[in-house]
């Protein structure tokens, strides 16, 4: 008997709950893979990176049910940026020449509203002594981004002044993803390795301000701790994780490696609802290559906090899982600086009813 069956019922109910909540949180994390979001205000390539940090949240190492599964998310930042984040995103879509302008003021917005399908499938057959599972990513939404940017320029008694303003707005497929992750439990503590990589598939074009693809291939790789206790109903989970981005055919432009680490904590109210809180911290640790020298080491850097609920219901056969969750952004560096919601709707397979054998509890 493992600790699953030495559990009271309602603290099963949680564990039972805690596996189907991380499916969720799973597919959220895969993201990572998707390359979805325009954001076009970062130090990565005119702003877009293939990590939007928020995806891992609550339950991110612990166990699940074998069995398909299905994730559906819709996500929606809305940040504003100025000064050099604004400014990289006019010189990548050609607005402005960084050799010839100078005196630059720009400020940008972005709202996108971006859907994503997350089917995956966990393995009954351990790999390595730990539960593997393997997901597949694809987003489709509206990309929406403005800038206003004015240019002055002077040369002895001679001056002139420009105004840009550009608001673009498209809709299509963001890239396909695929992550694989691998997981291990021992009582109250669980362990989480991932893999994931980012395959340029979606709508894509360097000219344009508005992506929901990032037109180069992306690796992001890392690991995770999850505590979770069903006999008090707490949880905490944190996910520390790394992208390595290839040159972008397109532009020969290859962003620099990026760090970041989210965390979320929870409490079960009830065996079907629980709160908690979420963040993040992302850190580019290497700057970009082909980068205009007028930006210098342009290296990006956010934090983020904000509330979470989640709630666990019948399906029919299946669990299904409600999670809400949102993100106020705070010591930006060269990247927007704003909010973003999560709503995520999953069905999953229940967890096995176990039944005590007879003659007294097991230990192993």
């Amino acid at each position: 008997m493992d600790d699953h069956d030495r559990l009271p019922r309602r603290s099963r109910t949680i564990r039972t709950g805690a596996r189907v909540a991380f499916r969720s949180a799973c597919a959220l994390a895969a993201i990572v893979a998707a390359g979805l979001v325009p954001a076009p205000a970062q130090a990565d390539e005119g702003g877009v990176s293939m990590w939007v940090p928020g995806f891992f949240g609550s339950l991110a190492a612990a166990p699940q049910v074998p069995g398909w599964a299905l994730a559906t998310i819709y996500y929606h930042p809305s940040v504003n940026a100025s000064g050099n984040a604004a400014l990289s995103r006019e010189i990548t879509i050609g607005r402005f020449n960084p050799n010839l302008d100078v005196n630059v003021r720009a400020a940008l917005s972005a709202r996108p509203d971006i859907v994503l399908f997350a089917p995956s499938y966990t393995f009954a057959t351990p790999v390595l002594g730990g539960q593997a599972q393997v997901l597949f990513l694809q987003g489709v939404g509206r990309a929406q981004g403005a800038i206003d940017a004015t240019v002055a320029a002077s040369l002895g008694p001679l001056s002139a002044t420009r105004s840009v303003s550009v608001d673009d707005e498209r809709w299509g497929f963001g890239d396909f993803g695929v992550q694989s992750n691998l997981r291990w439990n021992h009582g109250v503590n669980n362990y989480m390795v991932y893999g994931a990589v980012n395959i340029p598939s979606g709508m894509y074009d360097p000219a344009q301000l508005a992506n929901l693809g990032i037109g180069h291939w992306a690796l992001d790789f890392g690991g995770g701790y999850t505590y979770l206790n069903p006999q008090t109903g707490t949880e905490f989970s944190g996910v520390l994780g790394f992208t390595y981005n290839f040159v972008n055919p397109s532009t020969d432009y290859q962003n620099g490696v990026d760090m970041h680490f989210d965390w979320a904590a929870s409490h079960f109210l009830t065996k079907q609802f629980f709160v908690g809180v979420v963040g993040y911290a992302y850190q580019q640790l290497t700057p970009d290559r082909g980068q205009a020298a007028i930006l210098g080491d342009f290296k990006s850097r956010v934090f983020g906090i904000g509330p979470q609920a989640g709630y666990l219901f019948p399906v029919g056969d299946m669990q299904g899982y409600l999670n809400l969750k949102g993100y106020k952004e705070f010591e930006a560096e060269n990247r927007p600086e704003g909010w973003n919601i999560w709503v995520t709707f999953s069905i999953s397979p229940k967890a096995p009813e176990r039944a005590t054998p007879r003659g007294g509890m097991v230990t192993k």
